[in-house]
């Protein structure tokens, strides 16, 4: 099954938490916003992303 991570642009404050703490995951663009870059997510990185979307403040990180 594979899984995959998600942002809510309209409830993302802009942080950089995400893309801070899992580059290999989440990178930013030319505005700061943060742009996924695993599709899917890799197996390896599973436990990773599952802590990214705990770690948002806002709740914009989904993992589907």
């Amino acid at each position: 099954m594979s899984e995959q991570l998600a942002v809510d642009r309209h409830a993302c404050a802009g942080h950089g938490l995400c893309y801070g703490a899992s580059p290999d995951l989440v990178n930013c663009d030319d505005q700061g916003d943060p742009v996924i870059v695993a599709h899917p997510v890799p197996a390896e990185l599973l436990d990773e992303a599952r802590r990214l979307v705990e770690l948002c403040p806002e709740r914009a990180l989904t993992l589907d």
